[in-house]
């Protein structure tokens, strides 16, 4: 009979230690959403806001849903926990409890419920709230690497800099590919015969005038790209105007934020840091030059 206990013993723990060895410790980051379920608008009442603070607080390294994310998370995202807060009806209290999961979707901790009598909604939902990390507050969290979490790479998520940059550098391509061929188009183009007493063929002009041309048309279309543009929502994009006024460009959208393409030339404009830029080639030269544009 003691054998058999021993035995079911060591079972569960054996079990025990496999299943432990992921626990919240071995997640570096929490990730808060925006808005919870249960409200109407994000941050209703501060609450998500307070979620963050209370799980900083804690020893949590807390990020909103949405902000800039640090580069091992960018890197990874099953380096941190996925956190919730949900609402349990209640006649006369506010229920709330906190739910974390991993990047799987897994729930690796639920709090037992935070209860508040308050009648108000803010102060109830800050009571039941504050009640509820009391509970994750015993767990005394500290973070401790885990291997099975930290050797995996996720590919970064849409929005992400570095893939940001690689669309760039398409639509630049495609920009060139649209040049090379309008420079292509121009120089296969003859000049009507001109009859005098023999007829007599114009020589077509050297393709490296036809280049200095359009190099000149670009650099009319740049002329004045700093005085202030207004962006007037048209279909598909905007136009940009100036006081007088005067339609300068027309951006159409594409598949990334704050990128355009400009109709008719074979430019496109972006958002660099704080500043609006539209780029363009100038012969086989890469230009840029900034635009003032008032959104």
């Amino acid at each position: 009979m003691k054998t058999k206990f021993f035995t079911i013993l060591l079972t569960c723990f054996i079990a025990t230690s496999v299943f432990s060895q992921v626990t919240i410790n071995s997640y570096k980051y929490v990730i808060v959403p925006n808005k919870f379920d249960f409200l109407k608008a994000k941050d209703e009442y501060n609450l998500n806001s307070l979620t963050k603070f209370l799980f900083n607080r804690y020893g949590f390294e807390a990020v909103m849903e949405g902000s800039d994310y640090p580069k091992d998370l960018v890197l990874n995202r099953c380096l941190a926990l996925e956190s919730d807060v949900t609402k349990e009806s209640g006649l006369f209290k506010t229920k709330l409890k906190i739910e974390l999961k991993d990047c799987n979707d897994k729930v690796l901790y639920t709090s037992p419920l935070g209860e508040s009598r308050e009648k108000e909604y803010k102060t109830a939902f800050n009571l039941a709230l504050r009640d509820a990390f009391k509970y994750l507050e015993a767990t005394t969290y500290k973070y401790e690497p885990n291997e099975n979490i930290t050797s995996i790479r996720t590919t970064a998520q849409p929005g992400v800099k570095n893939e940001v940059s690689e669309e760039i550098q398409q639509l630049r391509k495609e920009i060139e590919n649209l040049k090379n061929e309008k420079v292509a188009e121009l120089a296969i183009v003859k000049k009507p015969i001109v009859k005098t007493q023999k007829v007599v063929v114009a020589q077509p002009k050297p393709v490296i005038d036809i280049l200095g041309k359009v190099a000149e048309e670009k650099r009319t279309v740049i002329e004045g790209a700093s005085n202030v543009l207004y962006a007037q929502e048209i279909e598909n994009g905007f136009q940009l105007v100036d006081s007088s006024p005067k339609v300068i460009y027309r951006i159409k959208n594409t598949n990334l934020k704050n990128v355009f393409l400009v109709e008719g030339k074979n430019a496109m404009v972006y958002k660099k840091g704080d500043d609006w830029v539209i780029e363009y080639y100038s012969g086989s030269t890469l230009e840029q030059d900034p635009l003032n544009i008032k959104f």
